[in-house]
């Protein structure tokens, strides 16, 4: 319970890793009033994507605190000891988890946690000048989603961590809801998979790594010679996503302040030719997928599938009340086809999910960027009106200021231990000041005004060299 007199220091809006991890690191430093609101009932992780043998896409490392404070009790590594299975996984020799395993592992945090209060929805949050707090009006439900109580709570500072949505494009989105044909995104997949492996005809829109992770579930289980399936992407090949090692430190915090000082209208430009960095597949997904193809074509003829990069879906709509039909378009020839399909998977990626409505009585007092976008600074903090003395930080809401590493679960803890020297304005998890051999932009140096040449400067000039 909280009161005007006896506020929160910090409250989180949302419960998934990334306030998840803030609360964990939050919870070792003594006298820090810390509390997270999430309108599910427990943690859920990607939960239509643990598909069997699905792994992360970064290191066991990269859990909810390791890389600010290696000694948290929240570790992996100790979530695994308190479930004697250290020994195990010392012998599995595994650098990259399951999907799975990390998803149990950040709902044993979730249950252990204090502080963290499932099932409690958002409805306001003002800022009262007076009290210098933040109200934080909420709805309590019960198991079955229906209010329960009325609350508030204050605190000085908040996080937002309301996570992202499932992206549907235009063209499908009159779909999705039409009970006879499923048309769904990969979000929802394990929870359609039955339905869906039972049609004559499935199509996957979508070439990044949760698109190829369900195609190639569809392959393993459809019959050899009639796997009729269709995998279409946007994108101008099934490219391998860039894992090089210093490739991958554009994912350090050395790159992200290194973006953040980037003019707006660069950071615009620079991202979209990022995608291989995280819309590209891993190149085991890769390789594991033309194996499956590869062993289907052992014995003469070719697997019924269909995979074609660099077309998009211009239009859709039902034939009959069973099917859908695709028209496509060929981005670099200019081509036009269509497809019939019986079931359609939109592995077509993920959007931030907007906090203007959340934020609707804050609106005033945000600064915009040019394009109508929060502004945010260096410590992932909104730039507010100065009358607001509290400060609202957010994460995975930063895209535009921060780069590519926003949403990478390898920037977990260093972004949370970041939110919470700033909140408590010292350096409660110490960071390294250098985390990369790359060193991104040239340093600025002053430059020295031009001075006139003198005949004696003339004297001491070597004559050129030819060139030949």
């Amino acid at each position: 319970q909280t009161t005007p007199d006896q506020p929160l220091d910090i409250a989180g809006i949302g419960i998934g890793p990334f306030n998840l991890s803030l609360a964990a690191l939050a919870h070792g430093i003594p006298g820090l009033r810390t509390a997270c609101y999430d309108q599910n009932h427990t943690f859920r992780w990607h939960a239509g994507l643990l598909i069997d043998g699905t792994t992360l896409q970064v290191p066991f490392l990269a859990d909810l605190v390791t890389l600010a404070d290696p000694t948290s009790p929240w570790s992996f590594l100790n979530y695994l000891k308190s479930r004697e299975r250290l020994y195990p996984f010392y012998f599995a020799e595994r650098f990259h988890i399951q999907r799975a395993e990390y998803d149990a592992y950040c709902r044993w945090v979730s249950q252990s946690l204090p502080g963290l209060h499932f099932g409690h929805q958002i409805d306001a949050i003002r800022w009262n000048p007076e009290r210098n707090l933040f109200e934080i009006d909420f709805t309590q439900l019960d198991t079955d989603g229906e209010a329960e109580a009325l609350g508030r709570t204050y605190t000085r500072n908040l996080v937002l961590g309301v996570g992202t949505a499932p992206y549907v494009p235009d063209p499908l989105r009159p779909l999705v809801d039409a009970p006879a044909v499923p048309v769904i995104h990969s979000a929802d997949y394990l929870d359609h998979r039955e339905r869906i492996l039972a049609a004559e005809h499935i199509t996957v829109i979508g070439s990044g790594q949760s698109g190829a992770e369900v195609f190639l579930d569809l392959l393993r289980n459809r019959p050899a010679g009639r796997e009729k399936l269709h995998w279409l992407a946007r994108t101008p090949a099934f490219a391998p996503m860039e894992y090089s090692k210093l490739g991958l430190e554009q994912f350090t915090p050395d790159y992200t302040r290194y973006f953040h000082a980037l003019p707006e209208a660069v950071r615009n430009q620079l991202l979209p030719q990022q995608w291989q960095l995280h819309k590209g597949i891993a190149a085991e997904t890769l390789a594991d997928i033309h194996e499956e193809l590869y062993r289907r074509s052992l014995h003469g003829g070719w697997p019924d599938t269909v995979l074609t990069p660099g077309v998009f879906v211009r239009t859709a709509g039902r034939v009959g009340t069973t099917r859908v039909e695709l028209h496509l378009e060929h981005a670099q020839q200019g081509t036009r086809s269509r497809v019939t399909t019986d079931a359609v998977i939109l592995a077509t990626g993920y959007r931030e999910r907007p906090v203007d409505t959340l934020l609707a009585a804050l609106d005033p007092y945000i600064r915009r960027d040019h394009s109508e976008r929060p502004r945010i600074d260096e410590n992932h903090r909104l730039v507010l009106d100065p009358l607001v003395r509290g400060a609202i930080h957010v994460q995975n809401a930063e895209r535009h200021t921060h780069g590519v590493g926003t949403p990478d679960l390898g920037l977990a803890a260093w972004r949370s231990a970041t939110i919470l020297n700033a909140i408590t304005e010292k350096a409660a998890y110490p960071l390294p000041e250098r985390t990369a051999f790359t060193t991104f932009g040239l340093e600025p140096r002053p430059q020295s005004r031009p001075r006139a040449t003198t005949s004696e400067d003339r004297r001491t000039i070597p004559r050129q060299l030819p060139v030949h």
